[in-house]
Parts: structure tokens; C-alpha cells; sequence
């Protein structure tokens, strides 16, 4: 029985790609000169440290923009506000966040059943298993699900059995 993964993943190469060039250019452009600004790993997600709040917000914008040019999307990140530091300093948190909400992935489920397309879907961990007798209905459910607007997390469709 044809069937495929619904998830949300990013592509961690990519990430690390956009990071390195945000580091690259806080480092080289003038008006980061002095501020000891620098994004660093924090675990699941990136810190932005500088001197002041102004930079903290002006690094998050090099930031965003290297994201966007290496085709991440930024609905995988969830941007927290400036806060004063110890030492003169700022710091603003960025998580990353991966995966289907239980929620998100049950609006998706319902979204399919309403669609009166012949396909089943189950919730599976973080992701969704689409399955269908036919190839041409899991295309559909695949064309429906990213006209969806209202999710939080960009999708991302893997293992298409026939």
C-alpha cells in the first residue's frame, strides 16, 4: 500500500552553513567592531550576545537574513526578546523547534478527512504516515497539505513507498 512520512524537519547542514556566515560578517562589518558581539550554541537552539541591546537586535537581523539566503525557514525558530546580562551585556535566545505538535498534526488529520480524499492518516511520534490505495490521492493529500496556511512549522514529505 502506497504510503508516505509527513514531518518537519531542517536541514541541519544548511543551519550550519547560515550560522557560519552570520558569524563571518558580525566579525567584519564596522558597526560590530567593539561590541563583542557573537552568536553561540546553546543546545537546542543559539544565543546572541553583545554589548548593547541595539546589537543584539541588529546581529538577529544578519542573522535572519543568512536564514532566509540559505533557504531556511524561519518557522523553525522561535525568537525570544533582549535581556540585560551580567557585565554590560545583552542577550537574546533563539530555540529551535522541530517536529508536528500533537495539535498541528491532528488539525492536519482533520484537514485530510475533510478533504474526501481516499487516504488514512496516524499520528506517529513527531510526524504523520499518510496511506492510500492510490499514488495519484497521496499526490493530492500532498498538494493540499502545503496549501495549508495555518500551521506553525513548514512540512516536509519522506519515504513515498509505492
Amino acid at each position: 500500500m502506497p504510503s508516505f512520512d509527513v514531518v518537519s524537519e531542517l536541514d541541519a547542514h544548511e543551519l550550519r552553513n547560515a550560522v557560519d556566515q552570520a558569524r563571518r560578517e558580525l566579525t567584519q562589518r564596522y558597526d560590530f567592531r567593539g561590541t563583542e558581539t557573537r552568536i553561540e550554541d546553546a543546545g537546542e537552539g543559539f544565543t546572541i550576545v553583545s554589548a548593547t541591546e541595539d546589537r543584539a537586535k541588529a546581529a538577529l537581523l544578519v542573522f535572519q537574513e543568512k536564514l532566509a539566503r540559505r533557504s531556511v525557514s524561519q518557522k523553525f525558530f522561535e525568537f525570544g526578546d533582549v535581556e540585560s546580562a551580567g557585565g554590560m551585556t545583552s542577550r537574546l535566545g533563539i530555540v529551535r523547534q522541530e517536529g508536528i505538535p500533537r495539535d498541528e498534526a491532528s488539525k492536519i488529520l482533520k484537514a485530510l478527512k475533510g478533504s474526501k480524499l481516499k487516504v488514512q492518516g496516524q499520528i506517529q511520534g513527531d510526524g504523520l504516515r499518510v496511506t492510500g490505495k492510490k499514488r495519484d490521492d497521496l499526490q493530492k493529500a500532498m498538494a493540499m497539505m502545503k496549501a495549508l496556511d495555518d500551521l506553525k512549522r513548514p512540512l516536509s514529505f519522506k519515504n513515498f513507498r509505492d
